[in-house]
């Protein structure tokens, strides 16, 4: 009994010992995904910065300018580009991205809409018919948004969507943000010229009257991250804007005008919902890198063990019994019996 106790045990053993890489190197890259159908809301702010008024076409300092930056998960979207794709394997998402810049008193200053298309696993660019920026389509290289799932200490490859560039986003070590320890990103975006938002917030002012005066825009940024490593996910951002009209007719003998210049901060409201939200998918993706492979490899290393212990325990329980007759061993002659007088 004890024998076959032992073997079961064994068996276990082996099994939970090949559960254990399986599940690191094989459950979770498949597993491991952004889902489809995310939502995500951001509010950002910027005290006391100068903003223009196209009205006058002068910068003045305003209070405060605000940000709301939601990504939307279109699960028609990506079912219809995997379907195209003809890998059914690959998990596509779409996010419809919308950045919505108002001022104190509420009025819009500027907002552009996107469409990211990337890959659920890995967090690469997936390049598909819709892939766009402002309504002008683009093709992305490198991330956006979120870094990959264990991020590693390392540059990453960037996309800016106002210049429509990649640029290296450099890692600048460890850190502990909230109680959470964190990778800090910083990227510096350098005076370029970039397109007019497709929406402006005075009627009658266009991305084409403003090129018909000759007038371009030009921006440059340093964009900050905090990144919770095991999920990729930014708990905290910040940018460092500038962005200015220069030359042509419009702005007459002035070489160029300020359209907004401020140090935009994640509100504080939302830092402590996603530091909170981060927390939660951090168990989740450490349960299958970590707790899970670990378990496993203990309890089959400790199953092994009692199967060893168990057999152990049969053979001296076998050496120690009495010794019995062995069917080998000559039968002993009947004694002869006495003969009768």
């Amino acid at each position: 009994m004890r024998r076959k106790a032992g073997l079961v045990l064994l068996a276990f053993a082996v099994f939970f010992t090949a559960m254990s890489p399986l599940t690191r190197w094989y459950a979770f890259p498949r597993l491991a995904k952004v889902p489809a159908n995310q939502y995500q809301e951001a509010v950002l702010e910027a005290d006391d910065p100068t903003l223009i008024d196209y009205g006058t076409m002068k910068a003045k300092k305003i209070d405060k300018v605000t940000i709301v930056q939601t990504l939307k998960g279109n699960v028609e979207a990506s079912e219809k580009i995997e379907k195209a794709d003809g890998d059914s394997s690959r998990d596509v998402v779409v996010w419809d991205a919308l950045s919505y810049v108002q001022d104190a008193d509420g009025k819009m200053v500027s907002k552009i809409p996107e469409r990211y298309i990337f890959d659920a696993h890995s967090q690469e660019p997936v390049h598909a018919p819709g892939e766009s920026v402002d309504g002008d389509p683009v093709k992305r290289q490198g991330i956006e948004f979120k870094w990959p799932f264990l991020t590693e200490k390392r540059d990453y490859e960037y996309f800016d969507a106002q210049a429509r560039v990649t640029k290296p986003i450099h890692y600048k070590g460890e850190r502990t943000f909230r109680g959470v320890k964190v990778y800090y990103f910083e990227q510096t975006i350098p005076w370029t010229k970039v397109p007019f938002p497709k929406t402006m917030p005075v009627k009658g002012i266009t991305p084409k009257s403003l090129a018909g005066t000759g007038t371009t825009r030009w921006y440059t940024t340093v964009r900050k991250f905090w990144v919770e490593p095991t999920t990729g996910a930014p708990v905290y951002g910040e940018e460092i804007q500038r962005n200015e009209l220069r030359g042509g007719t419009l702005l007459g003998e002035r070489d160029k005008v300020t359209v907004f210049a401020g140090h935009v901060k994640m509100r504080e409201d939302y830092i402590e919902s996603t530091v909170d939200l981060v927390k939660s998918q951090r168990v989740l993706v450490l349960l299958l890198t970590s707790y899970l492979p670990w378990g496993f490899l203990a309890l089959g290393m400790l199953l092994l063990a009692l199967s060893l212990w168990l057999e152990a325990r049969t053979r001296r329980a076998n050496g120690s019994r009495p010794a019995t007759s062995n069917d080998d061993d000559p039968e002993p002659e009947p004694e002869p019996k006495p003969a009768r007088a």
